[in-house]
């Protein structure tokens, strides 16, 4: 696996580099509300520019339906990238179209420019191996003779498209900074980790970690489970859960995760009380209750204070954390408090702590909470998650060969 200090030490002054980064970022309107993603692939793409490459970057918005959607443009991406950066990024009005070709021609020494979603282009996440080498190949040729390829976008590599899969075979490419601290954060996680090792687990659906739970009842000490996806577990233990996230398709699913946990010895940690409000609305009546008395006319929206207090005594002493997913509807200010107490409880603990991206990166960044009070905080939600079940990522994968 050739690295980005390979192809700076071959030389990059004058070369176009292709860089796929990652910078789907949270949008209201125009404005980005977590620039995380994007600070995150500064230092790869600050090093080739003060190396002298010609920096093109290839990112996703989104999803639009493989064709220019105004709401999913890269513009403000752009914007906030060049304030960064403390220099003007061209942003080109297409994919790999005239007006690519026209920026990507333009770029001097040490200077960057932004494609257009790439996702415009239906043939980025296409099924067929053809099409995405045709939109690889076109990519390819914006960098000239002697170009290059980087991925530094982690959170893409579970994916098999043409800007970070089949790119790799067209293009010498290498692997960037960002996508290195990843996998060695990882492998940490899953090559002897140390104990007690504790995963925290939240958001709405349980069906979204099936993989990842059944992988990690083999490798952690505790489990702890909260956010929406807690009620199917609380019902499936024979509860009532009310009006609460409940997936019933799931619950033989679940009950086998008890069984198998009780099984391993893995201590599998519920809530004990939640939050039940009357209704999923930011200024909804709520009141604290037991989690194994859920009142039918109600849905637990937070774990409540003494589930925080549970579980944040079940972190205390680890010395290994694995965080991805919140533990209530953070977005709503009333339904916070589970979430940042499990945050400021991980950050509070001196064990090895990984925020695993996606909601819980960005409830780290809207509650206010220092980022250094985390190991690492992760770019790639998705990503991380199938790497943790097990699965092979082909954006990685491909770098290798």
């Amino acid at each position: 696996m050739k690295t980005l200090d390979d192809l700076i030490s071959e030389g990059v002054a004058g070369r176009r580099v292709l860089v796929r980064a990652d910078l789907n970022v949270p949008l209201d309107g125009d404005r980005i509300t977590d620039d995380g993603r994007v600070r995150a692939a500064l230092p790869t793409i600050k090093r080739l520019a003060g190396a002298g490459a010609r920096v093109i970057v290839a990112a996703h918005l989104g999803r639009p339906k493989g064709e220019p959607d105004a709401k999913f443009s890269l513009a403000p991406v752009a914007a906030r990238l060049g304030e960064l950066l403390g220099a003007e990024v061209a942003l080109a009005g297409d994919v790999v179209g005239d007006s690519a070709k026209s920026v990507a021609g333009a770029l001097a020494d040490g200077q960057v420019a932004l494609l257009e979603n790439v996702r415009f282009d239906p043939r980025e996440t296409s099924k067929v191996e053809e099409e995405r080498a045709d939109l690889a190949r076109e990519l390819a040729e914006l960098t000239g003779e002697n170009g290059a390829f980087v991925s530094d976008g982690f959170g893409v590599v579970h994916r098999k498209q043409a800007s970070v899969f089949d790119i790799a075979g067209v293009l010498p490419a290498h692997t960037g900074g960002l996508v290195l601290a990843e996998l060695d954060v990882l492998r940490k996680l899953t090559e002897e980790p140390a104990r007690p090792y504790a995963v925290v687990l939240g958001g709405a659906k349980v069906s979204d970690k099936l993989g990842v739970i059944a992988n990690l009842l083999t490798k952690v000490d505790r489990l702890l489970i909260g956010g929406g996806m807690a009620y199917t577990f609380l019902k499936a233990q024979g509860y009532e859960v009310g009006g609460s996230l409940l997936q019933a398709d799931q619950l033989d699913q679940v009950s086998g995760f008890l069984t198998e946990a009780e099984k391993r010895g893995v201590e599998l940690v519920l809530p004990v009380d939640v939050l039940a409000a009357t209704e999923f609305a930011a200024d909804a009546p709520y009141e604290v209750v037991d989690a194994t008395a859920i009142p039918a006319d109600r849905q637990g929206l937070d774990i409540g204070p003494k589930t925080r207090e549970l579980f944040a005594g079940k972190l205390a002493d680890a010395a290994t954390v694995f965080w991805n997913g919140p533990m209530g509807v953070f977005e709503f200010e009333a339904f916070a408090g589970g979430t940042k107490a499990v945050a400021e409880a991980i950050a509070a603990s001196d064990a090895f702590s990984v925020v695993g991206g996606g909601d819980s990166a960005a409830a780290v960044r809207q509650l206010g909470l220092p980022e250094d009070g985390f190991s690492h905080i992760s770019t790639g939600g998705g990503a991380s998650l199938e790497y943790l079940e097990g699965k092979d990522l082909p954006g990685v994968s491909v770098l290798g060969e």
